[in-house]
């Protein structure tokens, strides 16, 4: 009722100025933007060090004692993408981590997919959700209502008293008519989110490739991108994608189209250097989200293999005893995937017949020798 103030960070001489005000009259205050360290100057209401003035209270800012509002609220925010606060400060503040979810973002998406697609069922869902919390609602008031009129009648007859037993029979058939229809509701809406269902993938595959170009960030700073373009870029592709009858196809459609959508758009803010990262992180996120990458594998192409080895002997002529060391280690390495279990043992029984491929020019053209080419 008392609106709500609001101001950046940068700006401190003129909040405090609103801060007074708030504090005094019971307003809303919001601060934009904080850093990872708090001005001193808001110890005081952080810590809510009030001081009891007769009726009321009154708090110290700065060298004024001021008059405080119970209504009085405040509430700061941050753009830091993954602020680190130290114990010191949590302690004085109740922290709430607003930043979007790979799950959540999925339902989003599909909220507007369906929105898109099929915006008479959204609407649906829509009213159901409504018409449920109504619903509970009404039950929630039907139950206070008897209970303050049993709480007034302890001192009589409930049987005696007309009112309470017409409340009571009034109400036995309202709350059946509400069960009756949220079970009707929880059939009809079970239908929907089938149907909802049915277009999760594509919501999938945009999570994924919103979560791609964030993590570009990592490569630039520069790199940012909102949700809100992402959302509105999504809802363009959406309508431009090929249409078909065929609902897997649709689908089909669906996730090709976006993906390279997003691709195109997002290689027109990279630069050169980093357009074949992105390709590659890509790429990679979509092949795991389908299964086909195993985690140990994906684990050992990043970090290779954890601890060092007991180098043996040389046993060539035709390697020098550093490359040795180098290829050993990695053949190692190798043999902890499972797909490659034993093949540190062979490559050292069998050293002989990896001379071809050591010696070749085309090295990645090479079969490897045994039976270790068709793993």
């Amino acid at each position: 009722e008392g609106g709500i103030e609001y101001s950046k960070a940068s700006d401190m001489p003129s909040f405090i100025k609103k801060l007074e005000l708030g504090i005094q009259f019971g307003k809303w205050i919001l601060l934009e933007n904080v850093g990872e360290e708090l001005d001193p100057s808001l110890e005081p209401i952080l810590l809510q060090q009030t001081v009891k003035n007769g009726s009321s209270y009154t708090i110290k800012l700065g060298e004024k004692s001021i008059n405080y509002s119970e209504d009085f609220r405040f509430f700061l925010t941050t753009t830091l993408p993954n602020p680190h606060y130290a114990p010191e400060t949590q302690v004085k503040v109740t922290l709430l981590n607003f930043a979007i979810t790979p799950q959540g973002l999925e339902e989003q998406m599909l909220g507007l997919l369906v929105e898109i697609e099929n915006p008479q069922l959204e609407e649906k869902k829509n009213a159901i959700v409504v018409q449920n919390a109504k619903s509970s609602k009404e039950l929630k008031e039907i139950e206070l209502r008897i209970l303050e009129m049993l709480s007034k009648a302890s001192d009589k007859d409930i049987l005696e008293d007309e009112e309470l037993i017409n409340v009571l029979a009034n109400s036995k058939k309202t709350s059946e008519e509400i069960n009756q229809r949220v079970k009707e509701s929880a059939v009809t809406e079970k239908e929907i989110d089938e149907t909802r269902e049915s277009y999760r993938p594509v919501a999938f595959r945009s999570s994924l490739l919103f979560f791609c170009i964030v993590d570009m960030a990592n490569v630039d700073p520069m790199y940012q991108y909102s949700l809100q373009w992402f959302s509105t870029l999504f809802a363009m592709g959406v309508e431009n994608a090929p249409p078909s009858n065929d609902h897997e196809t649709r689908l089909a459609n669906l996730n090709n189209f976006l993906t390279y959508l997003f691709y195109e758009n997002i290689c027109r803010s990279l630069f050169e250097k980093h357009k074949l990262l992105f390709s590659f992180v890509l790429t990679v996120s979509i092949i795991k989200s389908r299964g086909e990458i195993d985690e140990e594998e994906w684990r050992y192409l990043l970090g290779g293999a954890p601890g060092e080895p007991k180098i043996p002997p040389n046993p060539t002529r035709w390697m020098d005893d550093l490359t040795w060391i180098e290829i050993y280690k990695e053949i190692w390495g190798m043999s902890h995937v499972p797909i490659f279990d034993g093949l540190e043992e062979f490559f050292v029984k069998n050293i002989d017949s990896f001379k071809q491929l050591y010696d070749s020019n085309n090295a990645h053209e090479e079969p490897l020798p045994g039976e270790w080419n068709t793993k």
